[in-house]
This record gives C-alpha cells, structure tokens and sequence, in this order.
C-alpha cells in the first residue's frame, strides 16, 4: 500500500524528480514524459467515465480496470530495470493484463457493425471524450516507443504490447457508446472542397 504523509518535498525544485530505483533525472527527461502522459491518459480516460457511469456501465467497469492498470503502467516506467537490484520487487505489466485487454476489445467489437469509413471523433459526449483518450494514449505509445528505442532506456515488451492495444481499446469502445456504431460521425473524404 502507498502512504503518503506529505504532497510536496522540494527535491524537485532544481528541475529534477526521482525515479522508482531512486536515480534523479530531468523532470523533462524522455522516461518521465512517457510516464507522464499515461498520466494524462488516465485522466483522459476519468473524463470518459463521467459520461458512461450510468449509461455504459460495461464499459465503465471496464475503463476502472483500465485505469488501474496505467497506475502499474506508470509504475513500470518509473522503475526500469537497470540491472542493479532494488530493495522491493518491481511492479511490471505482465501479459495477462494485455490478454485481458485483448478479450475486452474482442467482447465490444463483437456487437458492432463493420467499418464503411473511417470514424471522426464525435457522435456523443462518451465516444468523444473516448477518442480523446485514444489520442493522448497514442502520444504515449510513441513515447514509450522512443524511450524503449533509446540505448539503456529499457522498456518491458508486455508495456509496449499493452499500451498499443489500449487505443483499439478506446476506438471499440468509444463506437459501442456511440449507439453500437450507428451514432459514429463518418469521414466523408473531400466533402467541404
């Protein structure tokens, strides 16, 4: 369990934050805006939540659980694994959370109707707040993806196959509240020329 006794520290005050392993990086370094947009994909997806609370509950138990593991996610990067050993075990994504995803993606999609077009982000508030989350989770793939392409940055293959799976997740998900597809906003190319 975290205890956290008191918010602010003042060791960041010199533009620099602590790592899981205790290494102090740059606040703007390559590790710590991965880990800070899953953050923000988080929140993202918490925006989402107050659209299908009531409405979708599937869905919203499924963002909960979805929500939780970006905790982990974050986690995961926060703590690389370095070589040296760390006083507590690491917590790491593992691939049963990406099966897991996987399995929900696949339960969604089932009930949709195939794709004419491709979708623009709208149709009704949970679809739209839904992409957005899609969006900033895509930012982090392209992140963690950097990150894990940067020599002695390492990023755990189950992380990487986690976070691309999390915007199909997004993009079924955000069609099943959008009326099973039938509310999607279709991309009408060069409608406006």
């Amino acid at each position: 369990m975290v205890r956290l006794n008191k918010i602010y520290t003042r060791t960041g005050d010199d533009g620099t934050t602590g790592l899981g392993t205790g290494e102090r990086v740059p606040k703007f370094s390559l590790r710590v805006d991965a880990y800070g947009t899953v953050d923000e994909t988080n929140a993202a997806v918490g925006m989402a939540r107050m659209h299908t609370g009531g409405a979708h509950p599937l869905v919203d138990e499924m963002l909960a659980r979805i929500q939780n593991d970006l905790f982990d996610l974050g986690a995961d990067l926060c703590a690389p694994d370095g070589g040296k050993p760390l006083p507590y075990e690491p917590l790491r994504i593992v691939d049963a959370q990406v099966e897991r995803l996987e399995a929900e993606i696949d339960q969604l999609n089932e009930s949709l109707s195939p794709l004419r077009s491709f979708v623009l982000p709208g149709g009704s508030p949970a679809a739209a707040a839904l992409h957005l989350a899609r969006t900033v989770s895509r930012r982090a793939e392209r992140l963690m993806v950097q990150l894990a392409q940067t020599p002695g940055e390492p990023v755990g293959a189950p992380a990487l196959r986690y976070v691309n799976r999390l915007s199909d997740f997004f993009f079924v998900a955000s069609r099943y509240v959008n009326d099973k597809g039938e509310g999607d906003v279709l991309w009408i190319p060069g409608k406006n020329r």
